[in-house]
């Protein structure tokens, strides 16, 4: 049994977090949801108990054993070693800690071993890399990988409640309180936030970086375009992957079936494929759409997609706590 902490309880991710732990049955003996002032005193229901939004400070991790991370990288940065000196250790699911060299950037189905070399710190990923990992592992362990492409088709609700909301407003004409792009959202395209002088967008930086670190090739050739489009939930992935062995339609789909984590739906003839939608509420990564590019040797095509709120961050963080209250 775990004494949990939430932090960031009362935001998009925060809530899921608290449904997976329900879902999951998660061996909680108290819980501790935390949260900014403007959010203090809320009253949240969890099993059948109402549970008041506290204050987040220095003293909130006494008497906590694992703290779950979605307030913000700033937020983490200054509290999760806080968390940590005190015994608590920090699931992240912001950017701060995830390419410290000193913590594990994990996914279960990926590099679980990586969860048990902690010092206080866990890493969850960008939500993108998660189910792009996923999908890759399989592939790499079997036929080896000497480069990727991969180009995303994702949600606004990567960006918060603050991204649905931009959606919602403009679909009925309104302008959004929030914006996260200065261009319309609605109906639209538009890509993430480009740091000053790249012409790479923060996302795709993340993709790349983080796929090497997970997969622990440091060198892989990946390139990476990532798009936000019009849709309420999930995200997909067009994936291109090159192996350095041969692999045939028929292993591949066998290898993806056999894996963890992955649903496997592949028919496209009666048009059966993975679509965002199918992924919504549900914790695997879905894989469809499997060819064979016969532009390059070695290289094979997948569509990828999952709940970008679950699988891309609430599940994953509460499956890392799994794997640390098992061993």
């Amino acid at each position: 049994m775990s004494r949990i902490a939430i932090v960031g309880a009362t935001g998009l991710v925060g809530r899921t977090m608290l449904r997976v732990l329900e879902e999951r049955n998660f061996p909680v003996t108290s819980l501790k949801l935390l949260a900014s002032e403007r959010s203090a005193g809320e009253i949240t229901q969890w099993k059948g108990e109402e549970y008041t939004v506290e204050v987040l400070n220095e003293e909130s991790f006494n008497n906590v054993d694992i703290a779950l991370f979605s307030a913000g990288g700033s937020v983490s940065k200054y509290f999760a070693p806080i968390a940590a000196d005190t015994g608590c250790i920090a699931i992240d699911n912001s950017s701060a800690w995830r390419m410290d060299s000193g913590v594990p950037l994990v996914v279960p189905e990926v590099n679980p071993e990586r969860a048990l070399e902690h010092k206080g710190i866990i890493a969850n990923p960008n939500c993108s890399t998660i189910q792009l990992v996923v999908a890759l592992k399989p592939i790499k362990d079997k036929f080896g990988l000497s480069r990727v492409i991969v180009s995303t088709y994702q949600t606004p609700s990567g960006a918060g409640q603050k991204g649905i909301d931009h959606l919602l407003y403009e679909i009925n004409n309104q302008e959004p309180k929030q914006r996260i792009s200065k261009h319309k959202v609605a109906y639209n395209t538009v890509f993430h936030t480009f740091p000053d002088g790249e012409l790479f967008t923060e996302e795709e930086i993340k993709v790349k970086k983080e796929t090497r670190k997970i997969l622990g090739m440091e060198d892989l050739p990946i390139a990476v375009t990532c798009v936000r489009v019009p849709i309420l939930g999930g995200h997909g992935e067009s994936v291109i992957v090159k192996t350095e062995q041969h692999c045939s339609l028929e292993e591949l789909r066998s290898v993806l079936s056999k894996a963890a984590g992955i649903i496997v739906v592949d028919n496209p003839l009666e048009e059966e494929y993975p679509t965002t939608a199918m992924s919504y509420h549900r914790d695997e990564v879905f894989v469809g759409r499997l060819r064979i590019d016969d532009s390059a040797d070695n290289s094979l095509h997948m569509w990828v997609t999952a709940d970008n709120l679950r699988k891309g961050a609430a599940t994953n963080a509460v499956q890392i706590a799994e794997l640390l209250i098992n061993n």
